[in-house]
């Protein structure tokens, strides 16, 4: 068996990294899968809600709902992207994976749950109490989870982001999401296109690439 892992290039508020996210769940199954945050909207590219940025939107989300299956709630099309007040920033979520990475080592399990309560839900997922609430309902300890989250909020994110660029750069990655897989110290960049919305398929054919069988 090779030894593999399955790098994960993503933001939090990237609707194609939630389109393909049944198929980091299945790749979870089957090898290590190490994240990547990009820091898309992050920092100086924070936006606020608009009905433009609202009309630029929604026809990507239909896209990838159609693609994906992956569901689009009311609360988040009606909701938030109807809320102007709202602010779309990409460096607290990516700061509470880092926080969950750190000390449960459940970054993945907090991505997945930031995009449901993004995408589906509509809440806000750059306001602390939200990411607070979010580590609760993970059984994270809420303490450790506050006090990770703050600790990497500037600087942390910032280097974090700059790691990921730099990586992006090494496999000419075009943008979010990007997996890679490594085998052997060398980087394989993956075509998603084929796999969106077909996890079953998508097990197999990383079963295949990366010589790996079912998680023990």
């Amino acid at each position: 068996m090779k030894a593999s892992t399955l790098h994960y290039i993503y933001d939090p508020l990237c609707g194609w990294c939630y389109g393909a996210a049944p198929l980091v769940k299945a790749a979870r199954e089957l090898l290590p899968v190490q994240l990547h945050a990009g820091g898309m909207m992050a920092g100086a590219a924070r936006r606020p809600v608009t009905p433009d940025l609202r009309a630029f939107v929604m026809p990507h989300d239909r896209r990838i709902a159609q693609l994906t299956g992956q569901p689009f709630g009311a609360a988040y099309a009606e909701g938030l992207l109807c809320d102007t007040s709202a602010v779309l920033d990409s460096g607290p979520p990516i700061a509470a994976v880092l926080a969950a990475d750190a000390i449960a080592g459940r970054g993945l399990d907090m991505l997945a749950r930031l995009q449901t309560a993004h995408y589906v839900e509509g809440r806000r997922i750059a306001d602390d109490d939200v990411l607070e609430q979010l580590a609760t309902e993970l059984g994270l300890e809420p303490m450790a989870f506050a006090k990770a989250l703050r600790a990497p909020a500037g600087d942390g994110v910032t280097a974090h982001v700059s790691e990921t660029r730099a990586l992006m750069r090494r496999l000419h990655a075009q943008g979010f999401p990007t997996l890679a897989i490594e085998c052997d110290g060398a980087y394989e960049v993956v075509d998603l296109g084929p796999f969106l919305g077909r996890p079953a398929q998508w097990s197999a054919w990383l079963r295949e690439q990366a010589a790996v069988g079912p998680a023990a």
